[in-house]
């Protein structure tokens, strides 16, 4: 029997992996919690590239009290305004280039008890942070 692996599906793989090994790395560094927390929280991917090699940055928000990445506060205050419904986040009101530089942003978690799952990609990184405020902002 003969198998053919495509070079789709290897990075197909290799993204899954990623993702797995980033979640197992931030709830291996995150302190044991002593009581179970309902609190709203979203694991958070911004890649830039269009797929085929990309920089990948991720991070855990949690909004109770607000932390993981710089703008933390910010975040889940827009977040809070919406219901945690990143795709109702009014954008801004700036202009971007037009400069073809893809970014997907990503979220996966839970708001108010409810799951989020959120995947969308941008023609830049600007597009992005007017489409989505301070939620996806993780540079340093």
């Amino acid at each position: 029997m003969t198998y053919t692996i495509t070079a789709t599906a290897v990075r197909r793989a290799v993204r899954a992996g990623l993702t797995v090994a980033a979640v197992l790395l931030l709830a291996a560094a995150a302190p044991a919690p002593t009581e179970p927390s309902a609190g709203d929280h979203l694991f958070l991917m911004v890649t830039k590239g269009d797929g085929r090699s990309g920089d990948t940055r991720g991070t855990l928000l949690l909004c109770d009290p607000p932390q993981g990445h710089g703008r933390a506060a910010e975040a889940c205050a827009q977040l809070a305004a919406v219901g945690g419904d990143i795709g109702a986040l009014p954008p801004a009101d700036v202009f971007c280039t037009m400069i073809y530089a893809p970014v997907t942003a990503q979220a996966d978690g839970e708001w108010n008890g409810r799951p989020v799952e959120y995947r969308q990609t941008f023609p830049n990184g600007c597009v992005m942070r007017a489409r989505t405020g301070a939620v996806f902002a993780l540079e340093s």
